[in-house]
């Protein structure tokens, strides 16, 4: 992927939707950005990303994404302190 260590990713804590947990992830290079979630492992919006890049960021998600849920677990249970 070009300009791969321009790379940042942001990721929330874990949501609901329908009886279903998941975590939004986001991922911007300068200008382009692309939306996803896990476990479903999918880009589901993005601008300047092709078609390979979002490939390999949906493996990216993949190969991390219980990694990335257990980093949102942390979050969630940060946020319960206060509720």
């Amino acid at each position: 992927m070009k300009d791969a260590h321009k790379l940042k990713m942001t990721h929330s804590s874990v949501l609901n939707k329908q009886g279903k947990p998941f975590v939004s992830v986001m991922m911007e290079r300068e200008k382009d950005f692309a939306e996803g979630s896990v476990p479903e492992c999918k880009i589901t919006k993005s601008q300047g990303f092709d078609e390979e890049e979002i490939g390999e960021l949906e493996e990216y998600l993949r190969n991390h994404g219980q990694e990335i849920i257990e980093e949102a677990k942390k979050i969630t249970g940060f946020m319960n302190l206060f509720s």
